[in-house]
This record gives structure tokens, sequence and C-alpha cells, in this order.
């Protein structure tokens, strides 16, 4: 049983049933969001010949992750100031308006409109879930529903490409439809959290930051361009690349001067004085690079190298998603019952380390059960690690800084995966081509269209290669894949060093300890 304070300053209880009725509601548009910024992988080259526009194909993917990442730290804000399950439905009505539009859209420039204003929506779900969490339950039984929160995005990540397959796949469906699915589970979900979801609004400072929420936003969207455009739209090497990076670095300047000065700043400076919530973010930004390069990239070894359907290689990376399940609910239920936590994000960062090194060593020829074994590891050290971060610096942070705490940790985890994505997609695609060129160079082969791979096409198309090309594109993607992985295991180790430097504090068993928490001196 958990409670809340309400305005009268009583305490608003929470059977464990009303907590898991509201988390189900919660985690269900979580869910729902999180699968419409993967689901697209599989069905763009299909999306693309229908409506055209092959030179926006990156905006495509990349329009759902730069808003949602840029849109995380002011969802918590305003939820500071209108309330959480306001903003929480409001973010979920603008998920399924958006996923409505990019069904309907008649051209590119349309769907990348929509796939926006749907990365806002998912923002706002995957930050107001953690904060809600933390709102009707107390800190020491966070952990006990904070593991379900950490399956949903490995869920997420495995489900949106196998779903957006078997959708392709279907003739009767039809690409459309990869957005149409999430609609009617989105709208139950709306309708359990506004049936379930009783919050007393606690008013707070009403005034909302719009100097920090433009400086933070700007920052933020320019660094967001350079990783998510980066080597497609743009050379890395280039004015563009440069031109971004010192904008970023203004606005960011900028930033830190308007939320010195604001009196209700979306990111407290107080925040960045304590050090549980800027070692949890470093930690959770390292997790971010870790976790989304190898969720990404993993699809592509299985479908190119091993030769596995979108629907094979969905249902291979089970082992992961299990592991993740049961690292998170297990760790969750022993925290809950101890209070302690620092043990399971150490031993979590050491092994996405030794999960990524023993990916790093997959060839073109390793087995099933080898693949599993890997991929099992690495999702047990994600799920001991991605919630427990967000639970240490929640049970640290005043219950002012909740919402902006929160927020602000997920920021830096998305903001990781932006990093790993956009630095693992360059270095795969620079060492296949360095390897491809190498093996024909060393064969005297000389390839049609100059030898560049980034015109190897599908995973269909690359099947159909003759054999000793072929055999030669398995081998190079294979490397690619290793060097991918071992570059992900330095992360790794940064962030279990980060965690290690983390000052436990037991989970606290009550909310009011937390309140009455003295806030850090501000700084002039």
């Amino acid at each position: 049983m958990t409670d809340v304070v309400n305005r009268a300053g009583t305490r608003r209880t929470y059977t464990h049933r009303e907590v898991m009725e509201i988390l189900s509601g919660l985690l269900l548009a979580l869910l729902t969001s999180m699968i419409s910024t993967s689901v697209v992988g599989t069905a763009l080259p299909t999306i693309v010949g229908d409506l055209g526009g092959q030179d926006q194909l990156s905006w495509v993917a990349s329009a759902t992750l730069l808003t949602m990442t840029v849109s995380t730290p002011l969802w918590g804000k305003l939820s500071d100031i209108f309330g959480r399950k306001l903003m929480f439905q409001t973010s979920l009505g603008l998920f399924v308006a958006a996923s409505v539009v990019a069904g309907m859209s008649q051209n590119i420039g349309m769907l990348i409109a929509a796939r926006a204003v749907q990365g806002l929506g998912t923002g706002g779900l995957s930050a107001l879930t953690q904060v809600i969490l933390g709102d009707v339950v107390e800190p020491r039984e966070r952990g006990r529903y904070s593991g379900y929160v950490g399956a949903v995005f490995g869920v997420s990540t495995v489900a949106g490409p196998l779903l957006g397959g078997f959708i392709v796949d279907a003739s009767w469906l039809g690409w459309r439809w990869c957005f149409y699915v999430c609609v009617p589970l989105a709208v139950v979900a709306f309708a359990v959290i506004q049936k379930v979801l009783r919050l007393d609004h606690e008013h707070r400072d009403a005034r909302l930051d719009w100097w920090g929420a433009f400086t933070i936003t700007g920052a933020a969207t320019a660094f967001m361009l350079v990783l998510s455009l980066g080597g497609h739209e743009f050379e890395w090497n280039s004015g563009w690349t440069y031109g971004l990076c010192a904008l970023g670095v203004a606005f960011g300047l900028l930033a830190v001067v308007a939320e010195r000065r604001a009196a209700g700043p979306i990111l407290p400076p107080r925040l960045f004085r304590d050090r549980t919530f800027l070692l949890a973010g470093l930690a959770s930004l390292l997790v971010g690079i870790a976790m989304y390069g190898a969720m990404i990239y993993l699809p592509q070894y299985l479908q190119i190298v091993k030769g596995m359907s979108p629907t094979a290689s969905g249902l291979m990376t089970l082992p992961m998603v299990v592991s993740l399940f049961l690292g998170s609910i297990v760790s969750g239920r022993i925290v809950t019952r101890t209070g302690r936590w620092k043990a399971y994000p150490v031993a979590g960062m050491l092994l996405v380390a030794v999960g990524l090194g023993l990916l790093s060593r997959l060839h073109v020829d390793s087995g099933d059960l080898v693949i599993g074994i890997d991929m099992a590891v690495f999702g047990v050290g994600l799920g001991l690690t991605m919630q427990m971060l967000i639970l240490a610096a929640q049970n640290a942070a005043q219950l002012r800084d909740m919402a902006a705490t929160t927020s602000g940790v997920s920021f830096f985890r998305s903001l990781g995966g932006a990093v790993g994505v956009a630095a693992y997609g360059a270095i795969l695609t620079n060492k296949v081509k360095s390897e491809l060129t190498s093996m024909m160079a060393a064969a005297h082969i000389t390839p049609s269209g100059g030898g560049s791979t980034l015109s190897l096409g599908t995973p269909e198309a690359i099947a159909q290669l003759p054999a000793p090309i072929h055999a030669m594109v398995l081998e190079a993607y294979a490397r690619g894949m290793q060097t991918v992985f071992l570059v992900g295991v330095p992360a790794a180790l940064l962030g279990f060093v980060a965690v290690l430097l983390l000052r436990e504090v037991p989970l606290r068993s009550s909310r009011t300890a937390q309140a009455q928490r003295p806030a850090p001196a501000e700084s002039a």
C-alpha cells in the first residue's frame, strides 16, 4: 500500500491493486508510443517506394527521435504547472492524432511532420510515466513497479520491427497500418488513465520558463540534428556539422544563463550540484549509447549476415527481451524488500560490457545458441541498470524537483541513444566499405557502381548477389558488426565507473523524509 499528500494535507492511499491499474494504463500508452518509433524501420523501403522522397528517407526515421529527445525536459516542467494527468493525456492525444495523420500521409513531407509530432507525444509519455510512478508510489516501493517500465523499453525495441515486418508482409494490411495499429491501444490507455488516475494537483510556481525552454530546446535540437543527419544529409567534416555544433554550444551557454535567472527553471541549476543526479545522468547517457546502438544494429546482423527474415530476427532477439524483463522485475522486487539498490547497476553495467564483448566475437558462422546466450547476458545487464538509475535519482531528489529530476535523467538516456545510433552507424558504414573494398581488391574484383557499400540495398538484394560477392559482403558486415559492438564496451565501462561513484542512500520508506530533505545551497 502506498500514499501521496493531497491539498488538505492528508495522504491519499493507493493499494497494490490500484497502483497496478494505474500502471497498466501508463505502460500501455508507453508501449504503443515506443513501438511507433521503431515500427517504421522495417517498412521504410515500402513507404518510400509508395510516397517517393528517397532523398528524405533519413528524416522519416530521425524526426521522431529528434522531437522526443528535445521535448523530454519540457514535459516535466509543464506537468508541474498544469498537472501530471492532464499533461500525460495531452501527450497521448498528440501521439494518437499524429499516428492517424501519419497513416493518411499523401507525401513524404506530410509523413515527416506527423512523425515529428509523434515524437513530441512519445517524449511526454516516456518522461511522465516515470514522474507519475514517483507520485503514486513510495520510494521504497518503486523498485517493485519500475521493473515493468524497464521491460517495456526492451520489448518495444524488438516488437516494433517485428510488427512492422508482419504488417508489410500482409498484403491485406499495407504500411499505413504501421501507424493505425497503435491508435486503438492508445485510446484504451487514455480511457484507463481517465478512470483510475486520481492525482491531487499540487499548485507550484505557474510561471513557465519561456527563455529556458527556447534555449534548452535550441541546444538539444542543434546537437540532435548533427547526430541524426550527419553522414547522411551532410558529411561529418562539413560546414553544416561545425555550424550546428557552434549553434548548440551557443544555445547551451544561453541556457545556463537563463536557468540561473529563471524563477521556475525547467532544469534547476541546483540539480547539477547534486552528485547523484550528475552521475545518474552520465550513466544513463552511457547506457543509452550501449543499449540503442546494440538493439538497432543487432537486427542488421541477423538479417544480413545470418539471412533471417524480419520476423525471424525479431523472434531471435527474445533471449535479450526475456532476460531484460526478468532482470528488471527480480532486481526491482529485491530492492523493494531491502532498500539497497547500488549493487544492481554496478553488476548491470559490467554485464552490459561483457555482453557487448561477447557480441563483438560473433561471425558469419556463429550458431543460434551462442547468439542467444550473448544477447541474454546483454539483456540482463540492461535490466539491472536502466530503472535503478532513475530510482536512485528520484530517491535523492527533493519533492519539488521530482519531475525535473526524472525527465532530466530520461533526457540523458535518449540523448545517449541518439549518440549511439549515429556513432555506430558511421562506424558500421565505414568499416563495411573498407573491408569490402579490401577483399575485392585482394580477389581482383572490380565492383559495378564504384564499389560503394551504400548501393548494396536491402537484405533481400544482398541475398541475390553472386556467390563470391555475397560471401565477401557477409564477411564485411560481420566484421563491421564486431567493431560496432566492441566500440560499445568502453562506453559501458565508463558507465560502470559512474555508477561505482554513486553514493548509495537506501530507498526511503516514506515521501515525508524526501520532502524534508534539505536543498543544496544556491550559488550566487
